[in-house]
């Protein structure tokens, strides 16, 4: 584990009291901490170093094709990002912001 990012997860569960709100951490090598994220909430990050490495562990194998993800600047989520956005992968940069219709999963 190196550098440091700031981690975010959002909560998509169907009828949950903390629909579509976030919640963000800075994870360091330095400060050691750790997130868990539960089934329903969606997950990103910012690096906040050149030097990131993260290490996640995963309840399903990957599968190629059926993940999805949400625009880091939805304006339905309102993240405050710490730095500017400067560069987003060619993948995450596909993603589509939220339809004002989604009324969430159901897990």
């Amino acid at each position: 584990i190196a550098g440091e990012v700031f981690d975010v997860i959002i909560d998509l569960r169907k009828e949950s009291l903390t629909f579509l709100k976030w919640y963000g951490i800075i994870l360091s090598a330095k400060n050691q901490k750790m997130i868990y994220i539960p089934e329903g909430f969606a997950h990103g990050f910012q690096t906040l170093t050149d030097d990131c490495e993260l290490i996640y562990h995963h309840s399903e194998y990957y599968t190629p094709g059926i993940e999805n993800g949400i625009l880091y600047n939805d304006r339905m989520i309102g993240i405050d990002w710490p730095l500017p956005v400067y560069s987003v992968s060619d993948r995450d940069n596909e993603h589509q912001v939220l339809n004002t219709k989604f009324e969430g999963i159901t897990i």
